[in-house]
């Protein structure tokens, strides 16, 4: 790894990449300052305990942490809360009932608006008919819902009764419902008829059904009328929402419980084998969720408008539309559909209708944004918006400058932020009123954070060097371990460097001259070219640096000759239209002329779409499949697997080797 080239254009980014300060007047009123980094280095237990004091603790805790069984980690030992009461009750108690906690949109067009008193109400009547189903603090409860009031409900109630629950993508196949629901042994399944995507109604339950059939430990399936789709029912099993929930009372009375209980089980899938459950536990979650959402997004709450694009099926959704923001009294946007329906300026409408003010989103969203054309912005009023933000995958910088300057009119901070389902929180990320961001770079780590760029032996990488993303000390929202496989644990994301007691986070990076980090992405997303090692990352970097193109995905393909080729697949920008042979031969010279001729792509495809989830991850492991000629793996998870018809029959079409 440690040899790995980066290329001319990579380094060429590191080293001169334009640099944003913030305003003085941001910084000037910023929540964060330069003393939180400070204060952190000067004592980090200490700096931890003040964060935590930021939440109400029903019973302070006698040590800050317990690292004495690493990897297995204790934070804030004895301390006792409840999540909810410090997402919703405290929030009441404090005289902001009235404020508004939810903006809900739906796909169709429906809305409401939810106060924190009304929220209050829902997820005290929601415990209350938990608790009538017979469920007891530690059952785990599974979540299968799209993006409505009622799935944060039930998370909120969960939470408050000190139940697990086991959130599952709405997109997930039936089988994936299943193996997560076998997994944690959970009692029950809260879900819905339907949900709606691109203007129609699509079952849900059916897959429900499915799932249940194979696992004895559900004992109910709770159902909320979202589409008025007719449904299969099974009497004594089956419940509607409207028949248990809306008839409780809307008073319930928290119970504390310890720092360390599990608060959730969230899966992610694995290269080979079954998902692997990445348990969190309580106060040190919900205390760096609530730190790095106050901080990387410098949220006012009496003032800002906050929308986090996410689905609550992934963690950026759990930590950054449910626990983060609700523990610090945030009003938020939550978008129930796809920001494509019913027109391509769906996300600006909502963005100018609610006044948003810090707006969190993906890099596949932002691209997709690009190909779409920056006149759809431009129809609508964004001058809200103040703060921006990027997850989930490292960010080219040419998407990040169209970022700021199309949606951020080329004055409002982003924050890159890079962490994972296993950290729980963000990692590392600039902060809005301190750095001076640089297109493409996460930067550093943030305050109580320690995070290193490491060789193979696990020494670190000098400034300008690249190599391997490590985590050389504990963190208060970080994984409790495997759910139910603790050896696994230790072996998937211990073992490498288990010498040093890094946590290796599986992604490579690099450090500028500045000794801020870049992300290069998946370690295992590195070719071999002719014995050259060759990020994914960077060739993908150089084909969007290309006037013609809005996004691009490459991969590795078996060579006889090279070992590897690359193959690229692209989407060009809404005005250009020319993907013809000279379009094509234009892109593979501009990547040998930006990085050197032992990267020019094997074969470029230019392609309507890419394979994606309905999170907007693209799904490379179908693209090598298409590279490699085999058969195509398992699409259910994608938001359209129509897609990868179109990039099967077309493949040959595409540019091939001089």
């Amino acid at each position: 790894m440690t040899e790995q080239s980066q290329g001319p254009a990579l380094d060429n980014l590191l080293t001169e990449s334009r640099t944003f300060p913030p305003s003085d007047e941001f910084a000037a009123a910023a929540n964060a300052g330069p003393d939180l980094y400070a204060a952190a280095e000067a004592d980090r237990e200490a700096f931890w305990a003040k964060q935590a004091e930021r939440l109400h603790w029903d019973s302070k805790w006698d040590q800050v942490l317990d690292w004495s069984d690493a990897p297995f980690a204790k934070w804030f030992v004895g301390g006792k809360l409840n999540v909810a009461y410090n997402c919703v009750d405290r929030h009441v108690e404090s005289g902001h009932g009235e404020q508004i906690a939810i903006h809900w949109e739906g796909e169709p067009g429906d809305t409401r608006t939810i106060t924190y008193a009304n929220l209050l109400a829902e997820v005290s009547k929601t415990a209350n008919a938990l608790t009538e189903l017979g469920l007891q603090a530690g059952d785990r409860v599974a979540i299968y819902m799209p993006m409505i009031p009622e799935a944060i409900f039930s998370m909120l109630a969960c939470a408050r009764l000190g139940l697990t629950h086991s959130v599952v993508f709405g997109g997930f196949s039936a089988e994936a419902l299943r193996s997560r629901i076998e997994d944690a042994s959970a009692k029950l399944v809260i879900t819905t008829d339907g949900q709606y995507r691109r203007g129609k109604p699509a079952a849900l339950k059916p897959a429900v059904d499915e799932a249940v059939a194979q696992t004895p430990t559900i004992e109910h399936v709770l159902v909320v009328k979202r589409t008025d789709t007719e449904v299969a029912w099974t009497e004594g099993r089956d419940i509607w929402w409207s028949d248990l929930v809306d008839k409780q009372s809307d008073q319930h009375t928290p119970e504390a419980f310890d720092s360390e209980h599990p608060l959730y089980i969230l899966y992610t899938s694995g290269t080979t084998g079954k998902p692997k459950g990445i348990l969190h536990t309580s106060g040190g979650y919900l205390t760096q969720a609530s730190y790095t959402h106050f901080n990387v997004f410098d949220l006012k709450p009496d003032t800002d408008v906050y929308w986090c694009t996410a689905d609550i099926g992934w963690v950026t959704g759990h930590s950054y539309i449910v626990y983060g923001p609700l523990s610090n009294r945030v009003t938020q946007v939550v978008y129930e559909g796809t920001p494509n329906t019913p027109h391509e300026g769906r996300h600006w409408e909502i963005v100018q209708k609610y006044g948003v003010s810090i707006y969190y989103t993906a890099p596949t969203l932002i691209r997709t944004f690009m190909k779409w054309g920056k006149d759809i912005p431009a129809k609508y009023d964004l001058s809200s918006l103040r703060v921006l933000g990027s997850v989930g995958e490292p960010i080219n910088p040419e998407a990040w400058i169209w970022y700021r300057e199309n949606i951020g009119a080329n004055r409002t901070p982003i924050v890159d932020t890079w962490w994972q389902t296993e950290t729980g929180a963000i990692m590392i990320s600039p902060l809005p009123g301190v750095t001076s961001t640089k297109p493409g770079s996460a930067q550093r780590a943030l305050p109580g954070v320690s995070a290193k760029v490491v060789d193979d032996q696990g020494k670190e990488v000098p400034h300008g060097g690249g190599g391997y993303l490590v985590l050389d000390k504990p963190w208060p929202s970080m994984l409790r371990g495997i759910w139910g496989d603790n050896d696994r644990y230790r072996d998937t994301y211990w073992s490498r460097f288990a010498d040093q007691g890094f946590y290796f986070a599986g992604d490579g990076a690099k450090y500028d001259n500045d000794g801020d980090i870049w992300l290069l992405g998946r370690v295992d997303d590195v070719m071999n070219v002719s014995g050259h090692r060759i990020s994914t990352t960077e060739v993908e970097s150089a084909l969007v640096s290309h006037p013609t193109v809005a996004e691009a995905a490459v991969v590795g393909a078996t060579d006889p000759t090279t070992g590897q080729g690359i193959v690229a697949f692209v989407i060009l920008r809404g005005d250009a239209v020319d993907g013809g042979a000279d379009a094509v031969k234009a892109l593979r010279d501009h990547v040998a002329k930006e990085i050197g001729p032992i990267a020019k792509p094997r074969q470029v495809m230019v392609v309507p779409e890419l394979p994606k989830t309905r999170s907007g991850k693209i799904m490379r492991r179908l693209l090598r499949d298409v590279a490699e000629n085999r058969s195509i793996g398992d699409v259910t998870t994608l938001a359209d697997s129509s897609v990868m018809d179109m990039i099967s029959q077309g493949l040959n079409k595409g540019g091939s080797e001089d």
